[in-house]
């Protein structure tokens, strides 16, 4: 599935998600009701990485620029979708993804997003379903545990990662998800948000 239709479903599990629209036509831009500065992106299951192919525009601040990117990106897109959504502030990153391993069945994954993906491969795995134990001892494990505490400036609401990895467990079992990529999930003071979804259902 797509990313709009990806969130869809995430959002009808309470889970958050952007504020966002998919569109096909360039007439349909005068009808938004979203507020700048806004994020483009080509909207197909087919494209795996929108930003190496150059699919995700970010900080669209008029109708002007949103027009002109919608029209580039129909050329450059010919026949996808395009997803408009309105752009979130930077909370801290967080990853959370899902596969169906021929060994253990169905495994959630959580981990420090960004740059920390890369650089320490800052992750913690268990099998799915869990408990709230077990997505406490999930997050307990990240070396960057701390930000759930309050780290200098940085502290993330862990009550609601936590809710959010629960109810990921469950939207996985319930929707038969072989393999989920939630990158980034931006974690507030207050609250979480679902920035962008890859599902793949089998």
């Amino acid at each position: 599935m797509d990313e709009g239709e990806a969130k869809k479903l995430l959002a009808s599990y309470g889970i958050p998600t952007t504020n966002f629209v998919v569109i096909e036509n360039e007439d349909e831009l005068s009808s938004l009701k979203l507020n700048y500065p806004l994020v483009m992106k080509v909207c197909s299951s087919r494209i795996i990485h929108k930003t190496d192919v150059g699919g995700v525009v970010l900080n669209i601040i008029n109708e002007k620029q949103l027009r002109k990117n919608f029209l580039e990106m129909r050329r450059k897109f010919e026949g996808e979708k395009i997803l408009i959504e309105e752009m979130e502030e930077n909370g801290v990153e967080m990853i959370v993804g899902s596969i169906k391993d021929g060994f253990f069945g169905r495994v959630i994954m959580v981990g420090m997003g960004g740059i920390y993906t890369e650089l320490y491969r800052d992750v913690s795995f268990r099998k799915i379903p869990i408990s709230k134990k077990d997505a406490e001892n999930m997050l307990k494990e990240l070396k960057a545990y701390k930000i759930f505490e309050g780290f200098r400036n940085m502290k993330a609401d862990k009550e609601a990662m936590l809710d959010l990895i629960l109810k990921i467990s469950d939207f996985v079992v319930k929707e038969k998800v072989y393999q989920m990529d939630l990158n980034p999930v931006f974690v507030y003071e207050k609250g979480v948000k679902v920035i962008d979804a890859k599902v793949v259902i089998e």
